[in-house]
């Protein structure tokens, strides 16, 4: 019997031990921006799915979701709380992510839900505009 083992990646691993074992040189990040949100997006009938990770928030007071020019903004803020931590890997502050939206996607027809630290925004999607038009030209 042939057994085979599979090779797996240490690319994530090598990033976590890089950012855990010098802290300070990714402190800088914050000078960058937020930290980033993980999120996944599907199409799903006829409904744009987003789900994004956010483990540890109040949805009502840390999270607030914008849309605007077909771009869907979800910000949000992670305070950590004073005690005598030894440890910690968990990532305190604000986090962003500015998702584009596909064509036909009808913005008034919103819906967001927070179940176990995955927040989850479904925007109806339409018909979408035909991307092109011809333009006609006047002789002068």
């Amino acid at each position: 019997m042939t057994v085979v083992a599979r090779q797996r990646t240490r690319v994530p691993e090598l990033f976590d031990w890089v950012e855990s074992s010098w802290p300070s040189l990714f402190a800088a990040r914050s000078l960058f921006g937020p930290h980033p949100i993980r999120v996944e997006d599907k199409l799903e009938d006829d409904h744009y799915v987003i789900r994004a990770e956010l483990p540890g928030i109040d949805p009502e007071k840390d999270v607030k979701i914008t849309i605007d020019d077909h771009t869907l903004v979800i910000d949000a803020e992670r305070t950590e709380e004073k005690s005598d931590k030894t440890h910690s890997e968990f990532q305190y502050g604000a986090f962003r992510r500015a998702i584009a939206l596909p064509a036909g996607v009808k913005p008034d027809d919103v819906k967001a839900t927070y179940t176990d630290g995955i927040l989850t925004v479904s925007i109806a999607v339409g018909q979408a505009p035909p991307e092109t038009r011809k333009i006609p030209i006047e002789r002068g």
